[in-house]
C-alpha cells in the first residue's frame, strides 16, 4: 500500500473501488474504510464494489433505496442495510456501481468507464 486509510480524503480521489472476496469482511471492521466510502457517496464520487465488496458500503451506510447487485450470498446482508437487490451482471444506481463476480468484470469495467467519463 501507498498509504494509511486513516491519512485519505475522499477529496482526493475521482472514484473508490472495492474489492470483492473476503477483504471487503476485514475493510469493514475499519472504520476509517466505511468513512472514506460514506464521504465519497455523499460527494457524489463514483463508488463502485464487486462480489462481497458491498460489505463495505453497508457498513458505510450508503444503502437505503439504492438498487445494487453482489455475489448471492450477501444478498440478505445488504437488504438488511436498505438496498434493493437485483440479480444482474452489473446495477448503477447514481454513483453507485456494483457486480455480482468475477465472470461479471467485462460489465463492471464498462460501466466504472462510463461513469468516470460521465464524470469529466
Amino acid at each position: 500500500t501507498d498509504a494509511d486509510l486513516r491519512e485519505l480524503s475522499a477529496d482526493r480521489f475521482d472514484a473508490f473501488v472495492v474489492p470483492g472476496g473476503w477483504a471487503p469482511d476485514f475493510l469493514r471492521r475499519t472504520p476509517h474504510a466505511a468513512k472514506l466510502i460514506a464521504e465519497a457517496d455523499v460527494q457524489g464520487k463514483l463508488v463502485a464494489a464487486i462480489c462481497h465488496g458491498g460489505w463495505v458500503l453497508a457498513s458505510a451506510r450508503i444503502l437505503a433505496g439504492k438498487r445494487l447487485t453482489s455475489f448471492f450470498a450477501i444478498r440478505d446482508d445488504l437488504e438488511h442495510a436498505g438496498a434493493k437487490w437485483e440479480d444482474k451482471s452489473v446495477v448503477v444506481d447514481g454513483n453507485l456501481i456494483t457486480s455480482r463476480a468475477p465472470d461479471d468484470l467485462p460489465d463492471f469495467m464498462k460501466a466504472i468507464l462510463h461513469g468516470l467519463e460521465a464524470q469529466r
